[in-house]
């Protein structure tokens, strides 16, 4: 995984790594920069490739020096499966072309990365090569197998329950969680057009304007500086909290009220999971894919149309004047959580990674 930036992605591969280390005798984990190197089992061998020097690099730049360290493991290795959480084109190619048996993991609905011919011709050709292709919902199964013609594996995002719970309680430093009389929204996604949070800023203004709540965004990237813009010419900067991402955004997600997702598209959020541990409300777009099928359609949870504020700002203050009626969904939505579990989830991703290696 070249491009370590911290989300989703990151920890599902931190989840994943860390469990097939007790099974597998040799993994090595290739990715740029050491950031999240401290997460990972000691058992993993990691290759980094940055330089102190380095300043934003690319990421075609990552996947190039990390395919190329990947290259000098299939020649130093006697025999070698390859696991790919990014670059899966390159790393499809590389594996073919040497023989090499390759498992790739695709992150995201094709509808966010997917919008032209010469793209859709160069995924529907090299994603038949791949050994295996797996996706995180059923949603995602159908969109990428109807649109190149090819038959994913769906597993689910391993859920760590426990640790979940376990870390949101560790101590919240930060003030906006003292006052318990203010009604707290939260989201927690990178800053960026994904995850559109200026639809959820312009839902939050005309709340705020009738309740007293407050905004906490946790999350960075490269949209950040346009948040901050809005925020400020709408005269939000009392009531929204920027919060720099951490890997445990769970001691403020519990002592938040509700949280909000206003994607464009995704594959399966892991956040939305992780407030349906701590039994927090959640509402999210109808975005492909994956946030109707966590939610059972709105059965555990609340969904809107993309890019619809004014129905989202509905929902918020429906939950903030009504709350009792959520609480069944809130209870149903902790109580679907088995489907994924941690430990049955890493398995099938063992038994698929199993599968090319004999």
């Amino acid at each position: 995984m070249p491009s370590m930036d911290g989300g989703g992605v990151e920890k599902n591969i931190i989840i994943i790594a860390n469990f097939l280390s007790k099974i597998v005798k040799k993994i090595y984990l290739i990715t740029y920069d050491k950031k999240f190197n401290k997460f990972f089992d000691r058992k993993i061998k990691i290759i980094n490739i940055k330089k102190k020097n380095d300043v934003n690099t690319s990421k075609y730049k990552k996947y190039f020096f990390c395919l190329v360290k990947l290259l000098n493991i299939i020649h130093k290795e006697s025999n070698v499966s390859v696991f790919t959480f990014q670059a899966n084109i390159y790393a499809i190619i590389l594996c073919k072309i040497f023989g090499v048996k390759i498992v790739s993991r695709s992150n995201s609905s094709p509808e966010g990365w997917n919008k032209n011919f010469l793209k859709n011709l160069i995924f529907s050709i090299f994603f038949k090569l791949s050994n295996r292709i797996i996706v995180n919902s059923y949603a995602f199964k159908k969109q990428i197998d109807n649109k190149f013609n090819i038959n994913s594996k769906m597993i689910y995002n391993p859920l760590n329950k426990k640790e979940i719970i376990d870390k949101s309680k560790f101590r919240c430093n930060e003030k906006i969680f003292l006052d318990k009389k203010t009604f707290k929204i939260i989201c927690v996604a990178r800053f960026t057009d994904q995850k559109d949070h200026i639809t959820l800023l312009k839902a939050f203004k005309i709340v705020s304007s009738k309740i007293n709540a407050r905004l906490i965004l946790v999350g960075f990237g490269n949209k950040e500086s346009e948040i901050k813009k809005f925020i400020n010419n709408h005269k939000l900067g009392k009531k929204v909290k920027i919060i720099k991402y951490t890997l445990n955004p769970y001691k403020y997600i519990a002592k938040s009220n509700i949280l909000v997702l206003s994607s464009l598209y995704e594959g399966l959020p892991n956040v939305i999971l992780e407030a349906l541990t701590l039994k927090r409300y959640v509402i999210s777009s109808d975005c492909p894919t994956g946030p109707k099928e966590i939610l059972k359609n709105g059965k555990y949870g609340s969904l809107f149309k993309m890019k619809d504020y004014l129905k989202l700002s509905e929902i918020i203050s429906d939950y903030y004047y009504h709350p009792n009626k959520y609480k069944k969904k809130i209870i149903n939505g902790f109580e679907s959580l088995n489907r994924f579990d941690f430990n049955i989830n890493c398995k099938k991703y063992f038994f698929e990674i199993k599968k090319i290696m004999n």
